[in-house]
């Protein structure tokens, strides 16, 4: 079906200001997009590896080069403090050498001579690929799909998220003064209807990073299409365990760090807080409720920084205050009530809700609220913490390294971190998980698997006869 563009306005839940407006993309610049792509894929894949490097490294340079406005773009779009938007583009600058080095290491061409010859796995990219964007860390996140897959040779449809479309504009901007040739990076801005037309498009892969209810429509979207790769980065209900740990302090900064940090708005935030009762974890849990009180919420760039900012939107700020009400509502104690800034509805402190341990909830609050439930031993714990249907992240703390093993051992998620937050993830480890979380195609570090596929060869110069099959006798 022909769809027209369509005029769009992003309003700053910062401040209420006017971060983007313009046309969201139409059929036809779709199609042109596609064509444009597919016209430079095969110059783009036949071009050496050092030259893909040297665009890449380019382009590295041009986000330490604006990272200043580019960060206050982020922030801006997200709401998430300043010093967190720096962050996010340091990461995003290291996400380059991280995916040189992974290619290396991964996929890079292997010869293996022989007796008779020679045995080769060599590394092709896929195509096109399209990369769909989402709005909680604008420029790592999409970077983490669009850097490898054009390191790996293939051309790339990006939309980013229409909660951050400026950004897009400067990854587009950055990518173009890098050199990038024409149509190997294309930037489409749009809602659902774009991202459903350009899956429909011959694509030879489509990577998305967002909710579980995204990925499953994408999943359906390419059903009997099993030569379009799907990658699919989804949502998270992260555990986060407390068994026994003499430094209280440490813990609780972890805790506020897996639950709190980018207001609750990533998908590895630890939504559960599960905590063995002992008299000591009753003391520390009264302690993370009275720090909880002292984590500085506000305007993202106002000084000094606070550790928690905007949401990305009302709506999502009122999905919030609406779960913990329905919590409430359940049966849940409000240890620490969430609330909105009198200046800001965007901006909410964080919440935290007692719960028993026969409460069933399996939901993915994005944003700064979670659930605690004290729980009799170890045992019960890791039931309750496997008690979810996605898998992305888990985490233990604990003094003890054989509670951590047994842990390590019985958890069900793709990120399992022991005294660390939930939301520590390495640029040299993949990222992603399992049930609802993804769909086994990791990023991170793996994410150079998913951009290529292999090519075995068996390779002999001079034609050999071979040894005679039987019923061949009388071939001369």
């Amino acid at each position: 079906m022909k769809f027209v563009s369509t005029p769009y306005t992003r309003i700053s839940p910062v401040n209420r200001s006017i971060s983007w407006q313009g046309d969201w993309a139409n059929q036809e610049l779709c199609d042109l997009a596609f064509e444009k792509a597919r016209s430079a894929q095969a110059k783009w894949r036949s071009t050496s590896i050092d030259e893909r490097i040297s665009v890449l490294k380019r382009f590295a340079s041009l986000l330490k080069v604006n990272s200043e406005s580019i960060a206050t773009t982020i922030t801006l779009e997200s709401g998430k403090p300043f010093w967190e938007s720096l962050t996010e583009l340091q990461s995003s600058i290291a996400k380059v050498d991280n995916a040189i080095d992974a290619i290396r290491t991964r996929r890079w061409d292997n010869v293996e001579p022989n007796a008779t010859g020679s045995t080769a796995v060599r590394y092709r990219s896929l195509g096109i690929v399209l990369v769909l964007g989402p709005y909680n860390l604008p420029l790592h996140l999409p970077g983490a799909h669009i850097i490898p897959a054009l390191l790996a040779g293939n051309c790339v449809i990006f939309k980013p998220s229409e909660k951050a479309a400026a950004v897009g504009d400067w990854i587009a901007k950055c990518w173009k003064e890098a050199e990038i040739p024409e149509g190997v990076l294309e930037v489409l801005h749009g809602g659902v209807e774009v991202a459903q037309y350009l899956a429909n498009l011959n694509l030879d892969g489509v990577f998305f990073t967002g909710s579980y209810r995204g990925g499953v429509a994408l999943h359906r979207l390419l059903a009997g299409r099993p030569e379009c790769l799907l990658a699919l980065e989804m949502g998270g209900n992260n555990p986060l365990i407390v068994e026994n740990v003499s430094d209280h302090r440490a813990a609780i900064q972890t805790i506020v760090a897996s639950a709190y940090i980018t207001s609750g708005q990533r998908c590895t935030c630890a939504r559960r807080i599960v905590v063995v009762d002992t008299p000591k974890n009753r003391t520390l849990v009264d302690r993370l409720v009275h720090s909880m009180e002292k984590i500085r919420v506000g305007d993202p760039f106002q000084e000094p920084q606070p550790f928690m900012g905007a949401l990305v939107s009302e709506e999502a700020s009122q999905q919030i205050l609406h779960a913990q009400s329905m919590l409430a509502s359940a049966g849940a104690t409000t240890l620490v009530a969430c609330k909105s800034m009198p200046d800001n509805s965007c901006i909410l402190s964080p919440g935290l809700s007692l719960i028993t341990p026969d409460h069933q909830v399996d939901e993915e609050y994005f944003g700064p609220l979670a659930t605690l439930c004290f729980v009799k031993d170890m045992h019960q714990a890791i039931e309750i913490a496997n008690r979810t249907r996605y898998g992305l992240a888990a985490g233990l703390l604990s003094d003890d390294r054989s509670c951590y093993e047994h842990f390590l051992n019985n958890i069900q998620a793709g990120i399992v971190n022991w005294n660390s937050p939930t939301t520590g993830a390495s640029g040299k480890l993949p990222f992603g998980g399992i049930g609802a979380s993804g769909n086994h195609r990791p990023s991170g570090y793996f994410a150079s698997d998913y951009c290529s596929y292999p090519i075995a060869s068996v390779e002999k110069n001079p034609l050999q006869l071979l040894p005679v099959s039987p019923g061949l006798e009388a071939i001369d």
